[in-house]
Order: structure tokens, then sequence, then C-alpha cells
């Protein structure tokens, strides 16, 4: 006798048809996206600019944000060289310094810098093809470390450029700050966007703004929600990172700035676990005992429920993070990703949840 097949219930043919939406994912990855707008898989090449951060130069703090590392958020990129650490000074970055006036003034300001991207790019190429991770000639110019947009013009200009005319950038990324813009920068930006795809990554963290004074974010979040504005205002996509985890954030908080970030319509995310690095003001908390980590169960249930809530339009680029292994303090089980990343499928799948399956609520 032939075996009756077993009715499937709403909820798991609902799971089943977004994994097959979304390449075999219950969210809209951002390898699914890069799939349909390139056609291949592509991966990304770090760089470091050279840039610096307004919350350390002294505009506004000299520490950086509570969680950042001394490499500004930048720790997988393809370290300078020597020669090149004598060029790009991060003290000449500031936008409005005397340093940053006389930089702009200067004939040679975009021959000085020449070469510096395309190295960078061409070596993080050779690792990820050293690595098995070729994909046709196609990579993301990343602009990483600190904040890529606070410089000068002329040097901002001399970077992008370089990126863009690279013959096996397909794209770029550039991470930075929302108080780090100027109407000539924006301008700058969409000018590079109409030649190859460019978009913005804004460290958000979190929407509420107590929070964000406790852990020295430096910014209000109407200055947020201007750059937003001017960026979507000239069709430059804008990729938001949020830390789950933060120091006085519980479960409702966190939905409350994936729900606001729905209504904002952004483009991306990156949902990165708080990682204790050594050498944050962060670390001493937690040497302390003032700072308790997620534990690998509470990271994954509030995850889960982020993504459900995500509007399904919104590509999530992270669901996790990397911590540096040699600055690591906690929380240790953050460093077997694989293991994390199969638990992570696994519940959503057991549980039946996809991106958006919540987003109504």
């Amino acid at each position: 006798m032939a075996r009756k097949k077993r009715l499937r219930s709403p909820a798991e043919a609902a799971y089943e048809q977004a994994c097959r939406q979304w390449n075999g994912k219950p969210y809209y990855s951002l390898d699914c996206y890069l799939k349909q707008k390139f056609g291949q898989k592509i991966y990304k090449v770090a760089i470091d600019g050279g840039m610096t951060c307004p919350n350390r130069d002294g505009t506004k703090g000299t520490c950086g944000c509570s969680f950042c590392s001394a490499g500004g958020s930048g720790d997988f990129a393809v370290p300078r060289t020597i020669s090149e650490e004598a060029v790009i000074p991060r003290t000449l970055n500031t936008g409005s310094s005397k340093e940053a006036v006389v930089f702009r003034n200067t004939p040679d300001s975009e021959r000085i810098h020449r070469g510096i991207v395309t190295r960078q790019l061409d070596e993080g190429i050779s690792r990820l093809r050293a690595g098995h991770k070729y994909c046709g000639g196609r990579y993301i110019a990343y602009f990483q470390s600190y904040s890529n947009t606070y410089a000068p013009i002329p040097y901002l200009r001399a970077l992008y450029t370089e990126a863009i005319a690279h013959p096996e950038t397909a794209a770029l990324s550039i991470a930075t700050r929302p108080d780090c813009f100027s109407p000539e920068i924006y301008d700058l930006l969409s000018e590079c966007h109409s030649q190859k795809p460019v978009w913005i990554e804004l460290g958000l963290q979190t929407m509420h703004d107590t929070t964000a004074h406790a852990i020295g974010r430096g910014y209000p979040l109407s200055c947020f929600e201007a750059a937003v504005k001017e960026l979507q205002d000239r069709s430059i996509p804008v990729i938001v990172h949020v830390i789950l985890g933060l120091p006085g954030e519980d479960h409702d908080r966190i939905l409350e700035t994936i729900r606001y970030l729905n209504r904002l319509k952004i483009n991306g995310i990156k949902l990165q676990l708080l990682h204790i690095l050594k050498g944050t003001s962060m670390a001493e908390d937690f040497q302390k005992g003032r700072l308790k980590p997620l534990t690998k169960e509470e990271y994954i249930a509030i995850l889960l429920d982020c993504i459900a809530h995500l509007s399904p339009d919104i590509v999530i680029h992270r669901i996790t993070g990397d911590g540096p292994a040699d600055l690591l303090l906690a929380p240790a089980w953050s460093l077997n990703k694989r293991e994390t990343l199969n638990t992570i499928a696994h519940q959503m799948k057991i549980q039946h949840l996809y991106q958006g399956c919540r987003s109504n609520s």
C-alpha cells in the first residue's frame, strides 16, 4: 500500500516558497542579490583608504565608539605598506582642518596616492583566488576601515576613481558615518554611481539615542535620517549596520530599530553580533564584570526575530560577524562561525521562519 503524502502546514509551505525565491535560503541574502544583479557570485575585497574618523581625530572624540577596534572596523582589510602610511597620514583626513585645506589645494594631491587602491585590490583578489574563491573576475571594492567619506574631495575622487578603473571591480561599497558628508561629497558619490554601482554603508547600530550616547556614537538619529534622505534622493543604495546585544538594549528595543529601518525603506542591512575586542572601552567594562555578552542561544533567538520582522525587500548582507581571533575577548562561541550559521539555518527551518513573516506585526 502506498504511503499517504504528508500534508504540509501553511507555515511550512510559506517557508519553502521563501527558500525557492531566495536561492535556497529563507532570507534575501547578499549572495542572492549579487547573482540577480550581476549573474554570478561576487566577493568583496576590503580596502584601507587611509581615512580616520571624527570620533578619533578629536573633532568629536579620540577613542572611537566604545565597541570599535583600533583598526576602525577594518581589521580584515589588506594592510597598507610603510611607504603608503607615509603618504597617507590619517591626520590629513578631516574635512575642516587647516591640513585638509592645504591638501585640497595641493596640485599633486591626486597623483601621490595613485596605485594604492590598485595594489590592495590586486593583493586581495590574489588571496581570494588562493583560497579557491575565484568568481570570474568580478569583485566589490570595499572601503571598510574608518569613515571613508571623511577626507577632502580630491583625495576621495582619486581613491574612488582608481577603484572604479580597476578592470575587475564590479561595484564600490563605501563604509562611513552619516556625519561625514557634504553637498560636494554627495555629488561625487552620484558621479561615481553613474559609472559603476556604488552603495553606502552607514553605521547606525541602534535607533535609540540613549544607547548611542552610551556607546559614544557621536551623532543623533536626525543626522542619520538626513544622510539617508540625501543618498536616496540620488538613488544611491543605503546599507545599515545594526549591532545586536548593545548594553541596555533588550529584545524589544532591538526590534524597534528593525521596524524603524523598514519604514525608511533602506536597501540592505548588516546584523552584527556585539564583539568585545581588546583595546576598546567595552573591553574594560567586560573585564570588570559590567558587561555580559549574549550567549549563542540568546543571539540566535533575537536574530531570528529580527529577520522575521524585516521587510522582504531589504537585502541581508550579514547575519553574524567575524571578530579577529587575536583581538576577540568575547563571546568565544562566535569564533566557530560555520557552526553558528548552521544552527541559524536549522532553527529557521524547524520553526518555519523566513524574512518578513512577521513584518506586519
